[in-house]
């Protein structure tokens, strides 16, 4: 990897006090002054250690064939333009639907109801825990709570669909990782989308965890937050079986996307605190 000449020091203050980001850290995380560049110009500000450290994980996942800086500038940044979302009510209207910003998500996350567990199972999730969604990453938002609560799109109940055979089998694979022990934790994603799901499953965890993930900059931020498109699971597990885990995911034929990993109860998305999870799991 690139390794430039000359490097700079940069601080920050974060939650638990003052924190250093300096040529020895970054010489021993391996990235590189430039490289350093383009994690603020995805980040959006100077980033903490914890959120360098989900970023290498995430070219470890996905991206090892490259160099980290040349892996990141094929990432898209925040501050790319996106496609605002068209909702067609019938043959004739059509209602453009701008896109939340990251900040916008937190009022959202707090006003989508939280549906407790039928059957709490007490996943087996520790801190520091890697979190995959498995299965195609959802991209419609209109037949969701989302859609019918916040931006009040549908009038009708959200009708949950029957099993097709993909998610039947992605559901048999994934089980069957479970069984193994190379997964510690399975939940499908359903109401209150990819968030809610999360935190069903960080809150159900035997030590009570939280998250901190980034999001996918190819689709819209609500419809991956928010959607409640099915046939697509959550899984936990320790990192000491990452690469055992994907190499079967790889083998079965299902896509993987590296989310992130589980914290001491802090809520994170794209860097944004969210606040702790008990704020959304108080009232359940």
């Amino acid at each position: 990897m690139h390794k430039s000449a000359k490097r700079c020091t940069f601080a920050f203050i974060d939650m638990d006090g003052e924190e250093i980001i300096n040529d020895n850290v970054l010489q021993a995380m391996g990235i590189s002054d430039e490289a350093l560049q383009e994690v603020i110009a995805i980040v959006g500000r100077l980033p903490k250690i914890d959120e360098l450290s989900t970023l290498l994980a995430m070219w470890e996942s996905n991206g090892r064939q490259q160099s980290l800086l040349g892996w990141l500038r094929g990432q898209r940044h925040s501050s790319a333009p996106r496609h605002d979302y068209i909702h067609a009510g019938d043959d004739t209207t059509h209602t453009t639907i701008r896109e939340p910003r990251i900040r916008e998500c937190i009022d959202i996350a707090h006003s989508l109801p939280l549906y407790p567990h039928q059957e709490r199972p007490y996943h087996n999730l520790q801190h520091g825990d890697l979190l995959y969604l498995v299965g195609n990453i959802g991209t419609e938002i209109v037949h969701s709570d989302y859609a019918r609560l916040y931006l009040h799109l549908a009038e009708t109940p959200i009708a949950l669909g029957t099993p097709n055979e993909q998610e039947e089998y992605t559901l048999m694979i994934l089980r069957a990782t479970l069984d193994a022990a190379l997964i510690s934790g399975l939940e499908g994603v359903t109401a209150g989308g990819l968030f809610g799901t999360l935190l069903r499953h960080c809150e159900s965890a035997t030590t009570h965890c939280g998250f901190d993930i980034l999001t996918c900059r190819e689709v819209r931020l609500d419809a991956f937050l928010f959607g409640e498109e099915q046939g697509r699971f959550i899984t936990s597990l320790n990192e000491q079986q990452d690469d055992t885990f994907l190499l079967k995911m790889d083998d079965a034929g299902l896509n993987c996307c590296f989310l992130g990993r589980a914290t001491h109860g802090r809520i994170l998305i794209d860097g944004m605190d969210f606040g702790d999870i008990n704020d959304y799991i108080k009232a359940v």
